[in-house]
Parts: structure tokens; C-alpha cells; sequence
């Protein structure tokens, strides 16, 4: 069994976050920040993931579609 902390991640080009990971089964998003933070966000859809990693700003659709949209997440560190 994967360990929360352990998602495959995918690097992304971006000024604040480094990569993005995503688990079907649980249906979390994994996002990495440049300053070391990671954050799962809980019952997020699939086709949100791809409508993220197809974004041409991964910060500006994190900050107007996940971070305001009031997902459940937990900081991992």
C-alpha cells in the first residue's frame, strides 16, 4: 500500500510550486511547493488534475480553482 507521503509526483514549470501528483483510487491531489511544503487535498477530481497539469499557470489555477475552493487538505510538512 502507497504511504500518504509517497505519491508519484510530476515536475511542473512554475515560480511556486515544484510538482504535482495525483492517486485515483483516494482521489487526492499532491502538490509540492517550492518552499518545501506538501499538501494533499482530498476528494478532488480527475479531470480537475488534468484541467491543473494542462494550465498554462500552475499558480494562478492553484490559487483561483483549488486553494479558494474549499477542499479538504492536510499539510504533509
Amino acid at each position: 500500500m502507497q504511504s500518504l507521503n509517497q505519491m508519484e509526483r510530476i515536475p511542473v514549470e512554475s515560480s511556486s510550486i515544484k510538482s504535482v501528483g495525483y492517486d485515483d483510487n483516494r482521489k487526492i491531489l499532491e502538490v509540492e511547493f517550492n518552499n518545501g511544503g506538501i499538501y494533499h487535498f482530498f476528494n478532488f477530481p480527475r479531470s480537475q488534475f488534468e484541467a491543473f497539469l494542462d494550465a498554462e499557470s500552475k499558480g494562478r489555477f492553484f490559487n483561483s480553482k483549488i486553494k479558494t475552493s474549499g477542499y479538504l487538505y492536510r499539510k504533509l510538512n
